[in-house]
């Protein structure tokens, strides 16, 4: 018998004999900057754990010295009671730990097959068994629910798509530990339902799952237990049938989160249109009309797949149009031109900041000023001295919180990125900013945050589209609400109308406003 930390944080004895995994006393430095302090983990056979904490609480580093990405500068880790030194780089799957990764490890150019079996072949008389490989491949995506194709390259698939490979992946390799890192983040209801039907049945099993997520209701439907990180720091580990949404979210940031949305502010009706939208047409996306009124916080919401995003690009400019007119005040602007929309005043916040909102390996100020180099120079050359004084306005406007202003954009926390990647497209000073997922991946106090930086900028008379497939926040900020379903407008509900029962009529097509 050995002592571990009890839901009150008093030590009390606990029968180890089912642990499979434990981290002991584990710290970790960073260039001598130590992210965790004596975190104790304890993971057992059969259970689903909930790691929760804010972005930059430590979840994702515990997660890779627990998977063998890092190891740790002090501390012990417990393999089935034995103190290991975990293999590096992914190897310890041999041992039967498994990581899905937040960001994608699929290679483009191979099939969905090639992926789930790449670096572990079957062969039949030294030849590729391809038959067997693919039939195997179709089984488990089956088992995910999922109608994505064996032989379809990876290349072709949609974020939501890639993301169930990446599962399918850890799953076809028979883990005993598996790490899901915000494993539900582009999955739609029915998909993360498939995924959590079949991690109950593996736990049941006798597989051990690590759960992160900022999804505080997922963490409690689909998890036994739950630790809270905070600041790197072990602040609590409880049964998940003890804690609700908000003790959860008060043990992460360490204060009441009560005013999670800020106060609505109504935009008045008869307000300038900023930005008009007629019978646009894409590929995917068909006779969209829509105004948006100056200073308004106006709300897209629909199912993935409904077309929000190409709809927003296509106005942006960053998609190409097959039809229809988009104007910024009384510019008619150009389509498929950028420039020409950004020149007019309007920015595009991306949903997917890793790959197309920042550069990872560049450092903050380079990231901040990329869209805004005209304001930061003379006769060709950069200014050091106005790029480092709009980088500590922006880290005092949008609360960056970064201990080296020369850290580099991949190795800040995801909360942070969101945040820098925001202070990047307000560089521009934009009168229309449509913003694509403000809150994806990070966690509930920072998402309170940003929901009050955008609440300030309407306030300050910025005109805010934000697309969102998180109803609560939609519901929370907007003061109008367009649902989109299958490239279409189905349906714009305003003041009392705005509420998650009418915006899944209207999503599901139970409901269709009437049309003039």
């Amino acid at each position: 018998m050995v002592s571990e930390p009890s839901a009150d944080g008093a030590s009390v004895p606990s029968d180890q004999t089912d642990v499979v995994l434990s981290a002991q006393r584990i710290s970790k430095s960073f260039n001598g900057v130590q992210v965790l302090f004596g975190v104790d983990f304890t993971l057992r056979r059969g259970e689903i754990h909930a790691l929760m904490g804010e972005n930059g609480a430590g979840k994702s580093t515990l997660v890779k010295i627990l998977s063998g990405f890092e190891q740790p500068t002090s501390g012990s880790i417990v393999l089935d009671g034995v103190a290991v030194k975990l293999p590096p780089n992914g190897a310890a799957e041999a041992l039967g730990i498994v990581v899905i990764h937040q960001e994608f490890n699929l290679a483009e150019h191979l099939s969905v097959t090639e992926s789930l079996f790449l670096g572990r072949e079957v062969t039949r008389f030294g030849v590729l068994d391809r038959k067997f490989m693919r039939q195997e491949t179709r089984r488990v995506l089956d088992l995910l629910g999922s109608k994505i194709s064996e032989t379809a390259m990876i290349g072709s698939l949609s974020v939501a798509d890639k993301q169930m490979v990446e599962i399918a992946k850890a799953i076809s390799r028979d883990a005993r530990i598996v790490f899901m890192d915000e494993p539900t983040a582009v999955l739609s209801r029915d998909e993360t339902d498939a995924l959590f039907s079949q991690v109950r049945m593996l736990r049941d099993r006798g597989t051990s799952f690590v759960f992160v997520s900022h999804k505080l209701d997922e963490v409690i439907e689909l998890s036994d237990q739950v630790t809270v990180l905070r600041d790197g720091q072990w602040i609590k580990t409880a049964p998940t049938s003890m804690l609700d949404g908000e003790s959860i979210a008060q043990l992460m940031v360490g204060r009441e989160l009560s005013s999670l949305y800020p106060k609505k502010t109504e935009p008045n009706v008869d307000e300038t249109r900023v930005l008009s939208v007629v019978g646009l047409s894409t590929a995917h996306v068909n006779d969209v009309h829509f105004d948006l009124r100056k200073g308004e916080i106006l709300g897209f919401s629909g199912m993935i797949g409904a077309g929000r995003t190409e709809l927003m690009e296509a106005i942006a400019g960053l998609y190409p149009r097959q039809s229809g007119e988009v104007r910024i005040g009384n510019k008619l602007m150009p389509p498929g031109d950028v420039l020409a929309t950004t020149a007019a005043g309007l920015a595009y916040m991306t949903k997917d900041r890793k790959s197309k909102g920042l550069l990872l390996g560049a450092d903050m100020t380079s990231n901040l000023t990329l869209q805004s180099l005209d304001q930061h120079g003379r006769w060709g050359y950069l200014s050091p001295k106005s790029e480092a004084k709009a980088l500590e306005r922006a880290r005092r406007r949008f609360d960056i919180r970064v201990r080296d202003a020369r850290v580099l954009a991949g190795r800040m926390s995801g909360g942070n990125q969101q945040k820098l990647l925001l202070a990047k497209v307000m560089e521009v000073a934009p009168n229309v900013l449509i913003i694509d997922e403000p809150t994806r991946g990070i966690d509930v106090g920072t998402k309170q945050q940003i929901y009050h930086f955008i609440a300030a900028l309407a306030r300050e008379g910025c005109s805010i589209i934000v697309v969102s497939s998180e109803m609560p926040e939609i519901i929370g900020l907007c003061t109008r609400v367009v649902v989109m379903r299958a490239g279409r407008i189905v349906g714009v509900l305003e003041g009392d109308e705005i509420s998650e029962q009418e915006i899944m009529r209207y999503s599901a097509g139970l409901k269709q406003m009437a049309m003039a």
